[in-house]
């Protein structure tokens, strides 16, 4: 017999997802952002953009650039209304998810003006090109010249690595067989990977037992109500991330199989 869904999932994010140069995945859908990355700082220019779907690594390949370039990291959407200066006074910036609804255009040309005015670093990231959706002539035409490095959405090879990264950052030894059956059967995208895994972890500690490929044969058909529940309390976790807040210490190593 069954057993029933748990009626209330266990909201335990484990560690906070490692943003590493050793745990970036490397795949041939990725290769040109991350050489851009490991070019730094012999860039064609000194803006630039990484351009990607969500979940293609386009996050973790800034935060590798942040810690290489001493950069800030802050969300486009923040901009509004900051001392633009103190930003830069590092020497470097890193303006994350660029998106024309989110940001004042002549706030975003004046960032650019500072840049090339101080001789600075920026590193623009977003799942369009970086002049979609402005309409500030100056602007886009500066846009339009920024060198752009675009991350393809993931193949078979990088689903799996990606799967076996995310099962360990939140603590757990998946196997082979666990992977496979996951990644055949939901939306081959990054983003769906990451919430079906946040999902999966929950209702397994909700549930008391380990996260397992028969576990998954079980919930995975309620894996669209569990990845709504989940994907909001995954964006608190991606924002504590990258505002750098302490973070509870790691659980124990949990067995997959």
């Amino acid at each position: 017999m069954p057993l029933a869904a748990p009626h209330q999932l266990v909201l335990d994010f484990g560690q906070p997802p490692s943003f590493v140069r050793e745990d970036f995945v490397s795949a041939p859908c990725n290769a040109d952002a991350l050489a851009l990355i490991e070019r730094w700082p012999h860039w064609p220019d000194r803006a630039v953009a990484l351009v990607g779907p969500e979940g293609s690594g386009k996050s973790h390949l800034a935060a590798i650039w942040a810690v290489r370039a001493g950069a800030k990291r802050v969300l486009a959407e923040a901009l509004q209304g900051a001392d633009l200066g103190a930003l830069l006074a590092a020497g470097a910036l890193v303006v994350e998810d660029l998106d024309p609804a989110s940001i004042d255009q002549t706030v975003l040309f004046h960032l650019l003006n500072l840049v090339r005015e101080q001789g600075a670093w920026l590193l623009l990231t977003g799942r369009e090109a970086p002049a979609s959706g402005f309409t500030l002539p100056d602007l886009v035409s500066r846009l339009r010249a920024l060198p752009v490095a675009r991350l393809a959405p993931a193949d078979d090879a990088l689903l799996h690595a990606m799967a076996f990264k995310l099962f360990a950052d939140r603590g757990i030894d998946a196997d082979a067989g666990l992977v496979r059956y996951l990644v055949t059967r939901i939306e081959r995208t990054a983003a769906a990977l990451t919430r079906t895994v946040a999902a999966l972890d929950c209702a397994a500690l909700a549930l008391r037992r380990p996260v397992t490929r028969a576990l998954a044969a079980q919930l995975l058909p309620q894996a669209g109500m569990a990845q709504a529940t989940m994907s909001q309390a995954q964006d608190r976790e991606v924002q504590a991330s990258e505002a750098q807040v302490p973070q509870p210490p790691p659980p124990r190593v949990r067995a997959g199989g």
